[in-house]
């Protein structure tokens, strides 16, 4: 009998790495898809956590800027490089109760005066000029004695004025700066109303 030529060995050795080429490739894959994964979740972590959060809104304190339901991302990298306006929208945790947080408009910052009279809000004794109440305040809670705000402290309200427990309530209060989470930045449900929400 004659030998294999060397074509049939190169052949059988061709067939014998593509079989084991197969054998790793289900492998390769494996890892590869974990490796993928692993990047996502790393990548969605470092967002959640540093530069965006999802958050629904509960309530009608902020009608008619935002309605129960409505599911908003929430900036939470631009108070690293600047302080808080007048007028942004923010969240921030409730102080008596875990996992539960607020959203409401900045309206006093930093080392201004506060009072509520006659329905007007009074910043520094200047009646402030804005649109975003829904109905002249009634009841001006803890702002019907001027508060003077100190460092890192904000008075906020929410823009459904009769409907809202903000700062003008003992349970909230001021906020200060380090306890804001993030600002309220894109509303994207219902999608008929997606977009960036206006501060100012």
């Amino acid at each position: 009998m004659f030998g294999k030529s060397s074509k049939e060995y190169e052949d059988i050795e061709n067939d014998m790495m593509e079989e084991e080429e197969q054998a790793r490739n289900p492998v390769r894959e494996v890892m590869g898809m974990v490796f993928y994964i692993g990047i996502v979740l790393l990548i969605t972590f470092l967002i959640i956590t540093y530069v965006g959060q999802r958050t629904h809104v509960s309530g009608e304190s902020m009608e008619n800027t935002l309605a129960h339901g409505d599911q908003l991302i929430v900036d939470k990298i631009t108070y690293r490089f600047q302080d808080p306006v007048r007028y942004d929208i923010i969240v921030f945790p409730f102080k008596y109760k875990e996992d539960t947080y607020y959203i409401k408009r900045i309206i006093g910052l930093p080392g201004e005066t506060v009072q509520i009279a006659d329905g007007e809000i009074y910043i520094d004794g200047q009646v402030l000029s804005e649109s975003y109440g829904r109905e002249v305040i009634r009841d001006p809670g803890l702002a019907a004695d001027t508060i003077q705000l100190e460092e890192d402290e904000y008075f906020v309200l929410g823009d459904n004025r009769n409907e809202s427990a903000d700062s003008r309530d003992p349970s909230v209060g001021v906020i200060y700066g380090k306890d804001i989470i993030g600002r309220a930045w894109l509303r994207i449900w219902p999608l008929d109303k997606f977009g960036i929400l206006k501060h100012q």
